[in-house]
């Protein structure tokens, strides 16, 4: 008589984590740790933070406009730097808010030349014009967010409405162009983007600035205002997405980085809130909500 054993075990097979997977552990990492430091930190110590996060997408737009050595990139980080502390204790605030409106318009302008664009070039040397845009973008962002997040005690939830604003809109795009998609956004720029997601997102906004409306006990015709205002900073943030596919493209790039796993690099996460940023406190401060 055989005595049959248990055996060899059979091995664990371990199948690979797909990219939405790994997208949505990431996200599910960085987001409370940014609603941590948005509302927690004092205004100096979130200055600072934000201007680290900046630092960091500053080394990898080096990179997008061409900078190939580690000793360019590092003056191109100084630099950066230097023009963050100079707004910081030298632009006044009524100079803010020029900077902030021509910052907006810049973003608009920007979205007529790229749905226009049909053709792109390959770059093999460095771009003083993406350089210069980069201190420009990355000025303008950490001047708006920083002014929205001091200006008042409900600066650092308002901060926060905005994250939440520009993760439900890039949430809702995805998962609606997913589903829905048919008709190419931008295929030049990025063939995964869809009319219908644009939609998506828009939805999402709409419903977000009915909430803030009613969150800061708007009068009719300016929470009309808030929901306008947040459509519109949903459809400026994708804007701020295919520049940076723009950028990608004519590097022959996938990602900016890859610091994050599934979302590529700080640029890649980042994108629309540099440009949406601008235009959403610019919008807040014409509705009276903060100073």
């Amino acid at each position: 008589m055989t005595r049959i054993g248990p055996g060899p075990r059979p091995e664990r097979v371990t199948m690979p984590l797909t990219s939405l997977q790994r997208r949505v552990i990431t996200a599910s990492l960085l987001a409370p740790a940014a609603i941590l430091v948005v509302l927690f930190l004092p205004g100096p110590a979130f200055a600072v933070a934000l201007g680290l996060v900046l630092l960091g997408a500053g080394w990898e737009w080096s990179a997008l406009a061409g900078l190939t050595t580690p000793a360019t990139r590092l003056a191109y980080l100084a630099l950066l730097g230097v023009s963050l502390l100079l707004l910081q204790l030298f632009l006044p605030p009524a100079g803010r808010m020029v900077v902030l409106a021509l910052a907006s318009l810049g973003w608009w302008l920007l979205a007529v030349g790229l749905f226009r664009l049909r053709e792109i070039v390959p770059a093999s040397r460095p771009d003083p014009r993406v350089l210069l845009a980069g201190l420009v973008i990355l000025d303008t962002a950490w001047l708006a967010i920083g002014h929205l997040h001091q200006a008042s005690p409900q600066g650092p939830a308002l901060v926060l409405f905005l994250l939440l604003l520009i993760w439900t809109a890039d949430i809702a795009a995805f998962f609606t162009g997913r589903r829905w998609g048919r008709a190419k956004l931008a295929p030049v720029l990025s063939p995964g983007k869809t009319w219908a997601g644009v939609q998506g997102a828009a939805a999402g906004a709409a419903a977000l600035g009915l909430a803030l409306g009613l969150w800061l006990g708007l009068s009719l015709p300016a929470l009309l205002g808030a929901l306008l205002l947040c459509l519109a900073t949903a459809l400026i943030s994708v804007v701020g997405d295919l520049f940076e596919s723009l950028l990608k493209r004519r590097r022959g790039l996938k990602d900016s980085g890859c610091l994050l796993p599934g979302h590529g690099g700080l640029l890649d996460r980042i994108d629309s809130l540099l440009a949406a940023a601008p235009f959403f406190v610019l919008g807040l401060i014409w509705l009276g909500v903060t100073p």
